[in-house]
């Protein structure tokens, strides 16, 4: 596929280059395409650098993957028409950039019953977003490697054709996935991020990705 990765983060950076290690064409978004020049030169002709709206429009899944706080912006930028039809693969979470953490603990800027992929749901209503990536860091997010096999990414979204589009990238990625159902849940999901951090914070503990158990059946 064509897969559209705007941000040129560790988040982005890490995502484009597990599309690319797979067989994928990557368009990575960015306002500096010079921060990126390396990363295209790297992936031969596979990879390429355009603006958030030229990403969004090359890509036959888009993989939103800025900042939170920017990402309402950003989205305004890349117009709703250009991601109408298409997989949204939404890894942002609402960290505020008003406050830092008090305790370990993230502070975000949504209240309980509100989630960021809603508001950007309803800033680009045909677009088919899928909360994922968002609970875990950039190092454990292609390939991780941990003790007792593999983790659990938690995901939500309006549209069942794109959710299975995104389980399958991630059972690719060595992941298992969760649904948790239409995009209300990401009211839940993206809160696991600042229960996620709190080790990290606080003892620096950053390796790690959370599973779901079942008993034996």
């Amino acid at each position: 596929m064509k897969i559209g990765v705007i941000g040129s983060g560790a988040v982005g950076q890490t995502l484009a280059d597990g599309f690319l290690s797979r067989g994928h064409s990557v368009m990575c978004g960015t306002r500096d395409a010079s921060k990126l020049q390396d990363w295209a030169d790297a992936g031969g002709g596979e990879a390429s650098v355009g603006t958030a709206r030229e990403t969004a429009a090359y890509g036959e899944l888009v993989v939103l993957a800025v900042q939170g706080a920017a990402a309402e912006k950003v989205l305004g930028t890349v117009g709703a028409d250009t991601l109408a039809g298409k997989t949204v693969i939404d890894t942002t979470n609402p960290i505020s950039e008003e406050a830092p953490p008090q305790d370990g603990v993230l502070r975000y800027f949504t209240a309980m019953n509100e989630s960021l992929m809603e508001r950007l749901q309803q800033l680009a209503p045909d677009a088919r977003f899928v909360k994922a990536f968002s609970c875990v860091g950039s190092a454990l997010m292609v390939d991780p490697e941990l003790d007792r096999g593999r983790p659990t990414m938690f995901i939500c979204g309006n549209h069942d054709g794109a959710k299975k589009q995104v389980r399958e990238i991630l059972d690719d990625f060595g992941w298992d996935s969760e649904d948790l159902g239409p995009a209300t849940a990401a009211r839940a999901i993206e809160p696991v991020a600042m229960l996620w951090c709190i080790p990290g914070f606080r003892q620096n503990d950053w390796m790690r990705a959370y599973a779901v158990l079942r008993p034996a059946e």
